[in-house]
């Protein structure tokens, strides 16, 4: 534990400063899952107490719950009389190749239909099956990515140390920060309860890890505007992540669009992207049209595969990384099973999200120092990195979640009314809350309120 909350605090430029963790026990993993949470939900906890200390001239105590972050990465909506969409499509899945596994990520119907394209339209897990049983896992893998679509075949750490992407992920810092030379001077509007309170942040994130770095900000009384393109969505999970923040659509193929978006990032303070390197950029908002939009923005961005090397443009996702990196093969031998045994939860991605969200706030104290800004890089592939380096993880098991650990509130989503957990995470004074329920994609307009 000790070990990965130094590197973290490390990487974001924290002091070494203790940090009190209560609870026992821990996820059964082949790697410490546990400890990477409270180390991450930790270091964005520190992030906020070092922010009012700045301001406050007090460094607020911070406090993490091992088993409150443990359920948290996996998830923290407790519905009342109704169920959580099903979080994977029909297809998706890991299949037995003819020379191994390959995992295969047919949420989005554009990368199912290029797995489809590649491999027949098949209606099933076991149709699917047949088919990817007559391909090499390589070639396989190489198809359905030609194809735009999602696949990782599975490689053991040693084969992935070997691999020129594995080589340039190991190359990366776990934060790779870039100072802006731009002044801006803004004053904190902020205060102990709502550390973020008047920080408008603009959400171009999907799935898990961007999502929940902006679900964090928006505890702390961050403005938060997630923009969606027209025909996304992702069931599964929006009840878990769109607590706290308005949720619009924006085409940003569509010249209006395009004219509402750059209006809005004229105002964000903070911008957070997880689109491949090169998608931003192909749509006429590159690095440099950022920062002219928005001086003094801070931009915080993550991929999954790493930012240089051959997949730096490679899509992907928490599981595909995790076959990618040799964390399902090392999951497989512990468990002494004969298939792919991935992460208890989709650690990867909760971790790098509670980091994108820690770094954030660091820039935002830099930017309320010296008037400078800047901007972040992130991936899951050097998050992998991070984890399997830490070593082993443990058998000691958490105690059982009950109704004590939910709170008290009742959350009146569209979907109907739930709990949450409890927020693992305590920082002296400042209550991590939420003023909005969690709500469908596209249910406000694409406007600062």
């Amino acid at each position: 534990m000790t070990d990965l909350l130094t590197s973290i605090q490390a990487a974001l430029g924290l002091p070494y400063t203790p940090v009190a963790f209560t609870a026992r026990g821990a996820l059964p993993s082949a790697f410490a899952v546990t400890d990477l949470a409270c180390a991450s939900i930790a270091a964005a906890g520190q992030a906020v107490s070092e922010l009012l200390h700045q301001h406050i001239g007090r460094r607020p105590a911070v406090e993490v719950d091992r088993r409150l972050a443990s359920f948290w990465f996996a998830t923290s909506i407790r519905p009342i009389g109704w169920s959580m969409p099903p979080l994977w499509d029909p297809v998706a899945g890991d299949y037995a190749t003819k020379d191994g596994w390959i995992r295969l990520h047919t949420n989005a119907p554009h990368h199912r239909a290029a797995a489809e394209s590649v491999l027949g339209a098949c209606a099933d897990h076991a149709a699917m099956a047949a088919k990817v049983a007559q391909w090499s896992s390589e070639a396989l893998e190489q198809a359905v990515v030609e194809a735009k679509g999602c696949a990782a075949e599975m490689r053991s750490w040693v084969k992935w140390q070997q691999h020129p992407q594995g080589m340039a992920v190991n190359a990366e810092p776990l934060v790779h920060v870039i100072a802006d030379q731009v002044e801006i001077n803004k004053p904190w509007q902020g205060s102990i309860a709502q550390p973020l309170a008047g920080i408008k942040v603009l959400d171009l994130t999907r799935v898990l890890a961007g999502p929940t770095a902006s679900r964090f900000l928006a505890g702390l009384g961050a403005n938060v505007l997630r923009i969606d393109p027209p025909t996304w969505n992702e069931p599964g999970v929006v009840p878990e992540v769109t607590l706290g923040k308005r949720c619009a659509r924006l085409d940003l193929h569509d010249p209006a669009d395009r004219a509402v978006f750059e209006h809005l990032l004229k105002d964000a303070d903070m911008l957070l992207h997880g689109y491949r390197a090169d998608a931003l950029e192909n749509l006429g908002f590159g690095v440099e049209r950022r920062r002219q939009l928005a001086p003094g923005l801070i931009d915080v961005c993550l991929n999954a595969y790493g930012w240089s090397g051959p997949w730096q443009n490679r899509r992907g996702f928490d599981s595909l990384v995790q076959m990618s990196s040799g964390i399902a093969e090392a999951g497989q031998r512990w468990k002494q099973t004969d298939k792919p045994s991935p992460l208890p939860v989709q650690a990867l991605d909760h971790a790098t999200g509670y980091l994108m969200a820690a770094i954030a706030i660091r820039l935002l104290s830099e930017r309320l120092r010296s008037g400078q800004g800047g901007s972040a890089r992130l991936s899951l592939a050097r998050m992998a990195k991070l984890l399997i380096e830490q070593g082993p993880g443990t058998d000691e098991a958490l105690r059982a979640e009950d109704e004590r650990d939910q709170g008290l509130l009742v959350e009146q989503t569209p979907w109907g009314l739930a709990h949450r957990l409890q927020v693992p995470l305590k920082i002296s004074g400042t209550p991590l809350q939420w003023s909005l329920p969690a709500t469908e994609l596209g249910s406000h307009r694409p406007q600062w309120v």
